[in-house]
C-alpha cells in the first residue's frame, strides 16, 4: 500500500467500479493461504458507461454506499482501496526492447531488467495515453531465444518482447477523482480482465493457454494466458447491456421489463428451448399485455452473444494463439449466467468451455452471493491485490514475526549447505515443542514429589 506496510493477513479492499454495479470486498489470507471473505458491499451503478466514469456525482455517491455497506460488515476502517480499470478506451500493443551491456562478463540483474523496462515507459505514444502494464513475454540473451527469466546469465545483448496495455490519462484520472472525493485513497489500479484471471482460472489452465472471456454490463473483456503468461489482451465494447436493448427494441417493451426477460427467461442457444414457453408482458397503464414466444425470445439473445464470440474469435486469431489454447475457454462476468450460454460459445468457436467462479482460492464461509461470475473481476482485484503485497514482504518476515533459519552444526554458509537448512523458530516466544516439553517434565517431577 502507499501509505503503510503490508503485513501478511492484513485486510485488502478491492473496489470494482462497473457499469451495472459497484462492488467492495474486504478479504485477507489466512493462515491456510486462502482468501477469507470479511465483508462485502454491493450497490447498482448509474454513473458508469461501458466501463467509463460518465457521471462523477452519481460515482462518488455509488462508491460511498459500497464502501459504508463492506466497512459496517467487515467492522474494518476503510482508508484505502485496490481500483480495477476496464473500458473501450483500453489497448494493447507489442514491443520488442533491447539493451546493450556494456560489461557482458558480468551477471545480468535486476538493475538491467529494469532498463529494459524504463526504456518501454519513454514510448512515444498518442495524445493522452499512458501505460497502465508492461508485461514481460520472453527475453533473448545474445543469440539464445525463449528465456523466461535471464537473471544470473550472462551475455552483451539483452532484448525482450514486451506486451503493453494503455489506456486515456483522462479515463484514469476520473476514476482516481471518484476514490478521493469518496474520502479514500487508491493503493493502486488494475486492469480488470488481468485481476479475473486471479480469481477463475487454475495454474493447469494457464499453463495450457486459455482465453478467459468476462462478458460485463458495458463490455467484453478478453485475456489470453499461455503458459503461465498474459500473451493478449483486448475489450470489445459489446457487454450484457446491448443484448437487454436488443430485447427492448425486439419485444418493444420497457428496459426493465426487457432486463427481467433476459434473467429469468432468456437462453443463449434457441435450439435448447423444447417447451417454447409464450410469455405475457403486461402493459403500461392498463394498455394491452405483450407476448412472446420463449424461443423468439433466446433468438433475440443469440444473435447478439454469437457477435460478441465473433470479436472474440477474431481476436483469437489476431493474438496468433488460437492453435495452442488447450484450455480452451472461460466465460465469466454477470453475461455468464445466461442459460447455456457456454453452450453456445464451444458449438460457435469449436473450443471447448466452462464458467468460471471465483471461489476457487476463497476460505470455507464465505457469503453464498460469492459463488456467481458477477464477483469474478471483485475477487480477482482483492487477490491480484494481495499476491502483488505479499512480494514486498521480506522473506524472514511474516506479520510481526521474525523468523530465523537455524544452520545445524555450525557449518558455513555455503549454496550446497543452504538446503539442508531445516529447523525454523519465532522469536516470539517458546516453540511448541518446548512447550509441551516443559508441560511433560513439570509433570513427571510433580509425581516424583508426591511419591516421596
Amino acid at each position: 500500500m502507499n501509505k503503510k506496510t503490508y503485513k501478511h493477513g492484513d485486510a485488502v479492499v478491492a473496489l470494482d467500479i462497473g457499469t451495472t454495479k459497484i462492488c467492495a470486498i474486504v478479504g485477507r489470507k489466512n493462515e491456510y493461504e486462502k482468501i477469507e471473505i470479511l465483508g462485502v458491499g454491493k450497490v447498482e451503478s448509474t454513473g458508469v458507461l461501458r466501463g467509463v466514469v460518465s457521471n462523477i456525482d452519481k460515482t462518488v455517491k455509488a462508491i460511498r454506499d459500497a464502501i459504508e455497506i463492506a466497512a459496517r460488515n467487515s467492522k474494518i476502517k476503510i482508508e484505502d482501496v485496490h481500483v480495477g480499470i476496464a473500458g473501450q478506451h483500453i489497448k494493447s500493443m507489442q514491443h520488442r526492447g533491447n539493451l546493450i551491456r556494456h560489461h557482458p562478463e558480468t551477471e545480468i540483474n535486476k538493475s538491467d531488467i529494469n532498463k529494459l523496462f524504463g526504456d518501454v515507459h519513454k514510448l512515444s505514444l498518442g495524445p493522452g495515453v499512458k501505460i497502465l502494464h508492461v508485461i514481460p513475454q520472453e527475453y533473448t540473451v545474445d543469440d539464445e531465444q525463449g528465456i523466461i527469466d535471464p537473471i544470473g546469465m550472462s551475455g552483451n545483448r539483452l532484448e525482450a518482447n514486451f506486451h503493453i496495455i494503455t489506456g486515456q490519462i483522462a479515463a484514469f484520472n476520473n476514476i482516481h477523482r471518484c476514490v478521493e472525493k469518496a474520502g479514500l485513497d487508491v493503493a493502486d489500479m488494475t486492469l480488470e480482465p488481468i485481476a479475473s484471471a486471479s480469481a477463475v482460472l487454475s495454474e493447469e489452465e494457464m499453463e495450457a493457454g486459455v482465453a478467459l472471456v468476462d462478458i460485463g454490463g458495458g463490455t467484453t473483456d478478453l485475456t489470453i494466458i499461455y503458459e503461465g503468461i498474459i500473451r493478449h489482451t483486448a475489450v470489445i465494447p459489446f457487454g450484457g447491456n446491448i443484448i437487454t436493448k436488443d430485447i427492448k427494441e425486439g419485444c418493444t417493451v420497457m428496459n426493465d421489463q426487457a432486463e427481467k426477460l433476459k434473467v429469468k427467461f432468456g437462453s443463449a442457444l434457441a435450439d435448447e428451448i423444447v417447451d417454447n414457453r409464450i410469455i405475457t408482458i403486461p402493459g403500461i397503464r392498463g394498455r394491452d399485455s405483450k407476448e412472446i414466444s420463449e424461443k423468439n425470445l433466446s433468438r433475440i439473445i443469440q444473435a447478439r452473444v454469437e457477435e460478441i464470440l465473433d470479436y472474440v474469435c477474431c481476436e483469437i486469431n489476431r493474438s496468433g494463439y488460437e492453435n495452442k489454447l488447450i484450455g480452451g475457454i472461460v466465460l465469466t462476468g454477470g453475461g455468464a449466467l445466461l442459460k447455456d450460454v457456454h453452450l453456445l460459445a464451444q458449438y460457435h468457436t469449436g473450443m471447448s468451455s466452462r464458467i468460471g467462479l471465483p471461489t476457487e482460492d476463497l476460505a470455507h464461509g464465505y457469503n453464498e452471493q460469492l459463488n456467481s461470475p458477477i464477483f469474478s473481476t471483485s475477487v480477482g482485484l482483492m487477490t491480484h491485490a494481495i499476491n502483488e503485497l505479499e512480494k514486498t514482504i521480506p522473506p524472514r518476515k511474516r506479520g510481526d514475526i521474525d523468523v530465523e533459519v537455524v544452520n545445524p552444526g555450525n557449518r558455513k554458509d555455503s549454496s550446497k549447505e543452504r538446503n539442508t537448512w531445516e529447523l525454523v523458530r519465532d522469536k516470539s516466544g517458546p516453540s511448541w515443542f518446548d512447550k509441551i516439553f516443559q508441560k511433560t517434565r513439570g509433570f513427571f517431577e510433580a509425581t516424583a514429589d508426591q511419591e516421596l
